[in-house]
């Protein structure tokens, strides 16, 4: 049989049918495939923490979510990281830096997953969303962790089921994956959203 690419995976996951069992092969980071993969053929669930990161300026989300195979993923922290627009940027990409920081030191986070900016409106925006991701990256790097990142409308593909769902229809699936009680915010939504992503998509690599 033919070797799937990643689009054709993805559409036979979505559609219900089967899958090839895949190759094990090197990836770096945002490149997952359909599974957690051993040599095989085997699929082997995503076991430990991982910390979701939806970056942004005035209001990063950040969420840890943790896996056991054979479970239910339970959320054990989100929150927002809402910085007044009257602080400086520099002040808010501290705040960013400091909030991931937090978390890896009161988790025993084994991976760190983010949202990828894919389409901005102008250069600015660009600039600012690349500040914000790179202040949650460096403090998950300064403590060697390693470090996913996710386009959107593969986050969606993954949660949802369509690329294009809608804020409220993620952070509603989001909940009824978690078994979560109470609303979250859309940032943190989208964090968690990424962390569940990369354990449904991971491939066993690191």
């Amino acid at each position: 049989m033919a070797r799937m690419n990643a689009r054709q995976m993805w559409a036979a996951k979505l559609a219900g049918g089967a899958l090839p069992p895949p190759v094990a092969v090197p990836v770096v980071g945002a490149r997952g495939g359909a599974g957690a993969w051993a040599e095989g053929g085997k699929r082997v669930a995503f076991t430990g923490l991982v910390l979701g990161v939806d970056p942004s300026l005035r209001g990063t989300g950040v969420a840890v979510i943790e896996f056991t195979p054979g479970r239910t993923p339970v959320m054990l922290r989100c929150a927002t990281v809402r910085v007044p627009p009257r602080e400086s940027m520099a002040f808010a990409l501290g705040q960013i830096h400091r909030a991931i920081a937090e978390m890896l030191n009161d988790f025993a986070v084994r991976h760190v997953a983010l949202e990828q900016t894919i389409y901005v409106q102008n250069f600015q925006t660009a600039q600012i969303l690349g500040a914000a991701r790179g202040a949650a990256i460096s403090a998950a790097a300064m403590r060697e962790k390693p470090v996913f990142e996710y386009p959107p409308l593969r986050v969606k593909q993954a949660i949802v089921g369509a690329g294009r769902a809608s804020k409220e229809q993620m952070a509603r699936t989001v909940m009824a994956l978690l078994g979560h009680g109470r609303a979250l915010a859309y940032d943190e939504a989208d964090a968690a959203g990424v962390a569940l992503c990369h354990a449904f998509t991971w491939r066993g690599e690191v």
